[in-house]
C-alpha cells in the first residue's frame, strides 16, 4: 500500500502533502541525466590508479620510468609528489580523537590493499591502464600491529551500579555488525579541470557534499575556496558513501593543475569494494537491568567501531550516533555508556545508511526481547509499559541527544492492530506445534535526523516565476519536487513554477548538503522561511497575483534550534526451513513517523528503499578479508545484495507527530529502513529458533548460519 497521513482530511489544500511525481524523472528515464562520467570536456585526459596489492607493507621502491616512457602517458605521479600536501577535515565530535593520516599516494608504507600507490595519466583509458601496469612496485611485508586506539569517551547519567545491584533481573547482549558496502549504483567519479590564466579550477563530483568537498580540497591544493567551483550533477546513489572528500578525487584535481587540462576518473566497481569507504564495522554489548514488575532500571552499553587506515569526515559519527541514541525511546534513569575506535589496515569506515542508528537500535531492541522472554512478558506489552509518553517529550538523552515530539504507544498500537498482532501470535504457536520453524519480531526504533544549519535563496522574475538554490544537494531523493513543493505551497503558485537549482557551489549558498537525513528537516524549514520572506517583502503587491510583484529576492540561513527524531515501529514474520535454513520474510508491517510529510509518494520510495538496504545487511552482505588483508568480497560475484524478488510483502503506514525542532515541522525519513527493520527481522529470527536454544546470532542471518545454529544447539523433534 502507498505510504500516506492516516486520514485524507488531514492533509493540508496546496501542493504540501500531496504524492507528485518526481520532475526529475522525466529527463533520467529517457536517458538524459547528467552524471559525472557523461560529462567528459573536450580534450579530457584518462586517469587509472596503480594500488597496493598487499599490505601493511613497506614501501621499498615505486619506478614508474616504464610507464611515463608509454604512448600517450602525460603524467605519472608517486607519493614523493604530493609531500607537502593538506589534508581533508575530520569531525572530531568526541574528546581526544588521534590525529590520522591522510595520504593521497602512499609513501613510505601502506597500510590497506587497494590504497593509491601511483596515479597515471592519459590521453585514453587503455593506455592509463597499460602504463599502471608497468609501473614497479616492490613492498616488503610487515605483520600487522594491534588495533590503534583512535578515542575513547564515556557518559553516564543516574548511580547506575546502585541500579545494578536492586536489579530482580539482568540481561545482556553481544553483537557484532559486519563491514558492509554502500553499493551506489553510480560508483565514485571526478573530472577537473584548471584554468591556468584564472588560477581557478573547476571539480565535478558525484559527492553529497560539494561545499565541505571545496574546503578540503583548497586546504589540500592551498588554493583558495573562492578559486574553486565545485558540481554535483546527477548522482546515482550515495547513502553516506559519498559524504567526504577521497584521497583519489583530490589526486584527479592535483593532476589537473600540472598538467593544465581536463583529467577525469571514474571507479570500476572492484575499485569501489577496495578503496571506498565500509560501513558499520561495530561490535556492541549492552546489560539491561530490570524490576520484578518489568521497569528497565539501568543500562550499560559499550560499542567499539573500526575506523579504517584513514579517517573519512565522518569517520567517529558512527559509534557517536550508536551511543547518543541510547536508550532509545525507553525510560531508563540510569544509564552507562562507554565508545571506543581504533585504526586498522583496511578500507576506511564511514557513514552509511543509518550511521551508527541501526547499530543502536538493534542492541537496544535484542535487551528487550530478552527481557520480555526472561520475565514471560509479551514484547509489546513490555515495550508500551516502559516508553516515554508523549507529555514527557522533547526529553534529553545521557549522551546528548533530545528526543522529539512522538508518540510510542500510539505506534506500537497502530502496528499490532495493522499486523491483527493477537492472531499473528496464535497462528505461529498453531504451526510451530506442527513443526513449522517461524518466528515473530518487533522492534520499536528512533532516527535522529541531522543538526546545524543548511541555507537557501530564493527570486522571483517579477513574471510570476522562481528560481530557487539550495545548498542541500541531491542523490536520487527527488529534491527538486519536494523543494519546489514547499516553496509553491507558502507562496502560493503551482509547483511548476519553481525551478530548483543544486549541487553546484557557484550557483548555489554555501550548505552542508544531504546526509544523516537532514535536507528536509532542515534544508525544507530553510525553502519554508525563504518562501515566508519573499511573501513578506512582496506585500500588498500580491493582492494583484505574483505575476504583477516585482522581482525580488531573499536569501536564508537556517539553524534547527533543536534536531528533529523521526521514530517507528516494526512487525515482522519469518519463517526458516527446518532442513536448510534459509529463511523467507514473510511479511513486514511497519508503521513510521516521519513529522510533516510533504510527498507521501517520495516519503514510501524512502522507507521501501531503506528497507531494502536493511533487508540486504540482515540476511546477506558483508565484506571479508583474509588473514594476510586481502580482501575476498571485491566483486558482486562475491557480495550479495537484494534484488527485487527478495523484498517480501510490506505495509507501510503513518502515524506523524509535527516535529519541535524546525519550521516545517519534518523528520528525516530516508534512513529509517535500515534502522527498524534488521532489528525486527533479528528478532524474528531469534524467536523462530527459541525452541533450538538459539539466543544470539551476528550478521548476516545466512542460511548456513542459521542451520549451523540450528544443528550446533540441537534438533527440537
Amino acid at each position: 500500500m502507498l505510504f500516506r497521513p492516516p486520514r485524507e482530511e488531514d492533509v493540508p489544500p496546496g501542493p504540501l502533502g500531496a504524492s507528485l511525481p518526481r520532475v526529475e524523472d522525466d529527463r533520467l528515464l529517457r536517458g538524459k541525466g547528467r552524471f559525472v562520467s557523461d560529462l567528459r570536456p573536450r580534450d579530457c585526459l584518462h586517469l587509472v590508479f596503480v594500488r597496493a596489492v598487499m599490505a601493511p607493507a613497506r614501501l621499498v621502491r615505486v619506478d614508474a620510468r616504464a610507464g611515463g616512457s608509454l604512448p600517450g602517458v602525460r603524467l605519472v605521479l608517486t607519493g614523493a609528489d604530493t609531500a607537502g600536501l593538506g589534508k581533508a577535515a575530520v569531525n572530531a565530535l568526541v574528546d581526544g580523537l588521534a590525529d590520522a593520516n591522510w595520504p593521497i599516494l602512499a609513501r613510505d608504507r601502506v597500510e590497506a590493499v587497494g590504497q593509491p600507490i601511483a596515479l597515471v595519466v592519459a590521453d585514453t583509458l587503455a593506455q592509463a591502464q597499460d602504463a599502471a601496469e608497468a609501473v614497479i612496485v616492490d613492498c616488503e611485508p610487515f605483520q600487522e600491529s594491534a588495533p590503534v586506539p583512535s578515542f575513547a569517551q564515556e557518559w553516564q547519567h543516574g548511580d547506575v551500579d546502585a541500579a545494578f545491584a536492586q536489579a530482580a533481573h539482568v540481561v545482556r547482549v553481544e553483537l557484532e555488525y559486519p563491514r558492509v558496502a554502500p553499493m551506489a549504483l553510480e560508483p565514485r567519479a571526478a573530472i577537473a579541470h584548471w584554468h591556468a590564466g584564472e588560477s581557478a579550477l573547476s571539480l565535478w563530483l558525484s559527492t553529497q557534499t560539494p561545499h565541505r568537498a571545496r574546503s578540503d580540497i583548497a586546504a589540500i591544493l592551498g588554493l583558495d575556496e573562492a578559486a574553486i567551483r565545485v558540481v554535483a550533477p546527477d548522482v546515482g546513489g550515495a547513502f553516506g558513501g559519498k559524504a567526504s572528500l577521497y584521497p583519489e578525487e583530490a589526486g584527479v584535481a592535483l593532476a589537473a593543475m600540472r598538467l593544465d587540462r581536463p583529467v577525469g576518473w571514474t571507479a570500476t566497481r572492484s575499485e569501489e569494494f577496495l578503496a571506498a569507504a565500509h560501513g558499520r564495522a561495530q561490535k556492541l554489548s549492552g546489560e539491561l537491568a530490570l524490576a520484578a514488575d518489568g521497569r528497565f532500571l539501568a543500562l550499560r552499553a559499550e560499542v567499539d567501531a573500526e575506523l579504517g587506515h584513514w579517517l573519512t569526515y565522518s569517520a567517529v559519527v558512527p559509534a557517536r550516533n550508536a551511543m547518543r541514541i541510547l536508550p532509545g525511546p525507553y525510560k531508563i534513569d540510569a544509564v552507562h555508556l562507554r565508545a571506543r575506535g581504533h585504526r586498522s589496515m583496511r578500507a576506511p569506515l564511514g557513514i552509511y545508511r543509518g550511521a551508527g542508528r541501526p547499530e543502536a537500535a538493534m542492541l537496544m531492541e535484542r535487551l528487550v526481547e530478552r527481557a520480555a522472554r526472561t520475565l514471560g512478558t509479551d514484547p509489546i506489552v513490555l515495550r508500551r509499559a516502559n516508553t516515554h509518553a508523549p507529555a514527557d517529550l522533547p526529553q534529553h538523552l545521557p549522551a546528548g541527544g533530545r528526543l522529539d515530539r512522538s508518540d510510542f504507544a500510539e505506534l506500537l498500537e497502530m502496528v499490532q492492530r495493522t499486523a491483527d498482532y493477537p492472531r499473528l501470535r496464535a497462528h505461529a504457536l498453531r504451526r510451530r506445534a506442527e513443526g513449522a520453524v517461524c518466528g515473530i519480531g518487533i522492534a520499536l526504533y528512533v532516527e535522529p535526523c541531522g543538526q546545524g544549519s543548511e541555507s537557501a535563496t530564493l527570486a522571483h522574475d517579477g513574471a510570476g516565476r522562481f528560481t530557487l538554490a539550495t545548498g542541500a544537494t541531491a542523490q536520487g531523493q527527488g529534491r527538486e519536487t519536494a523543494f519546489a513543493q514547499i516553496a509553491a505551497d507558502v507562496l502560493g503558485v503551482a509547483p511548476e513554477a519553481v525551478t530548483v537549482v543544486h549541487g553546484d557551489t557557484a550557483a548555489t549558498p554555501a550548505g552542508i548538503g544531504a546526509l544523516a537525513s537532514r535536507s528536509t528537516a532542515i534544508g525544507g524549514s530553510a525553502v519554508y522561511e525563504a518562501a515566508r520572506r519573499l511573501v513578506e517583502i512582496a506585500g500588498s503587491t500580491l493582492a494583484r497575483g505574483w505575476a504583477a510583484a516585482p522581482a525580488c529576492k531573499t536569501a536564508v540561513r537556517y539553524m534547527a534550534p533543536e534536531e528533529a527524531w523521526a521514530s517507528g515501529a516494526c512487525i515482522a514474520s519469518v519463517e526458516i526451513d527446518r532442513d536448510t535454513g534459509v529463511p523467507a520474510i514473510e511479511r513486514i508491517v511497519w508503521v513510521d513517523d516521519a513529522g510533516v510529510v510533504v510527498n507521501p509518494m517520495l516519503v514510501d520510495g524512502q522507507l521501501r528503499g531503506g528497507l531494502a538496504q536493511g533487508l540486504g545487511e540482515a540476511l546477506m552482505e558483508r565484506i571479508v578479508y583474509d588473514a594476510q588483508g586481502q580482501l575476498l568480497t571485491g566483486s558482486l560475484m562475491d557480495y550479495a545484495v537484494p534484488r527485487a524478488s527478495d523484498i517480501p510483502p510490506v505495509t507501510l503506514l503513518s502515524c506523524p507527530t509535527p516535529s519541535a525542532a524546525n519550521s516545517l515541522g519534518a523528520k528525516g525519513v530516508g534512513e529509517a529502513g535500515t534502522i527498524g527493520v534488521p532489528a525486527a527481522i533479528a528478532n524474528a529470527v531469534l524467536d523462530a529458533l527459541v525452541p533450538f536454544g538459539v539466543e544470539c546470532l551476528d550478521f548476516p542471518l545466512r542460511a548456513e548460519t542459521i542451520w549451523r545454529a540450528m544443528q550446533d544447539r540441537g534438533d527440537d523433534r
